[in-house]
């Protein structure tokens, strides 16, 4: 199950930095995940500073 950015994100980037497979864009109001691309490795929730990202 791919990973899914909340509404608590604050666009600073630290994830879609730490994505091994540039599954994170930014999005009009947040950072966003394609799921189809995703690869569940957790890194960018482990990146992020408010723990806005989480397995949905």
């Amino acid at each position: 199950m791919a990973y899914v950015i909340s509404d608590g994100c604050i666009s600073c980037g630290s994830c879609a930095a730490q994505c091994p497979v540039s599954a994170i864009s930014q999005g009009d109001a947040q950072y966003v995940i394609d799921a189809d691309t995703c690869i569940d490795c957790g890194s960018c929730a482990a990146q992020c500073p408010v723990s806005a990202i989480s397995q949905g």
